[in-house]
């Protein structure tokens, strides 16, 4: 028996998003895969009879309605499962403040997610069902530095991801939070710094494609990159400074 019967992943043209959509495919009768970028949501469509494509633009608000509406249509069904996984990455140092950049950061990040789940939560809470998925990051356990606009967003989700989970857990709906570490994607290959422990796309998407299976509420991955940022969450203010002035920020 089919764990759900109607899945919607944003960001679902490359990097996790794409490869996690694969890996759902064999869980409900209807995948639907939302992106910008509708050519490379086709290719998924085409290999796959239960993956339909549906082109979003998650910073518009109407358009996130006009999709959500399309894919109950033509699922027959309330969305079981949504994996809120569209993102934007922005790095830059304070000195090069960008409050444009910011903006939009947020728009995609933040913004977006808040435009799907006005419109699926109320849903999800009448049928007193459903799993929530958002894709935050191990960047939203601290501030680090050159992430002045994606780390606040991730942190937004964190804390996000933390209220609907004491709120929503009394109607019989699950929230899963997704923290991962570096992931090989493109949006990560434009990075010019290390990045300890990067895992590919597919490892990834395998990692979260078993915890939702589980219901868990957190899934972070690799263990023990998440592990340092953990501890790096929960150490005296003065020590993590001391941290990052000593060992990050160079």
């Amino acid at each position: 028996m089919k764990k759900w019967n109607t899945i919607w992943i944003t960001g679902a043209s490359s990097g996790i998003g794409y490869e996690l959509s694969k890996l759902l495919s064999s869980e409900a009768s209807y995948i639907a895969v939302s992106a910008r970028r509708e050519s490379k949501l086709k290719e998924l469509a085409d290999n796959y009879d239960n993956i339909h494509s549906h082109k979003l633009d998650i910073t518009n608000e109407e358009e996130s309605r006009i999709c959500i509406d399309e894919i109950e249509k033509n699922s027959n069904g309330n969305i079981d499962l949504v994996v809120l996984n569209a993102g934007k990455s922005v790095l830059f140092k304070v000195n090069d403040f960008d409050s444009k950049a910011i903006r939009e950061c947020f728009e995609v990040n933040y913004i977006g997610v808040m435009h799907s789940l006005s419109i699926i939560v109320p849903k999800m809470i009448k049928a007193k069902t459903g799993h929530i998925a958002i894709v935050s990051s191990v960047a939203g356990y601290r501030g680090l530095p050159n992430s002045i606009a994606y780390g606040p967003t991730k942190a937004a989700l964190i804390n996000l991801a933390e209220v609907l989970r004491a709120e929503l857990s009394k109607y019989g709906i699950v929230v899963t939070l997704i923290n991962p570490g570096f992931v090989d994607t493109e949006m990560t290959k434009v990075n010019k710094f290390p990045m300890p422990f990067i895992v590919s796309a597919k490892f990834a998407a395998e990692k979260i494609f078993d915890g939702l299976k589980k219901d868990k509420y957190e899934i972070t991955f690799p263990l023990y990159f998440s592990l340092v940022l953990k501890l790096l969450r929960i150490i005296p203010n003065s020590l993590y400074f001391w941290i990052v002035k000593k060992f990050i920020w160079k």
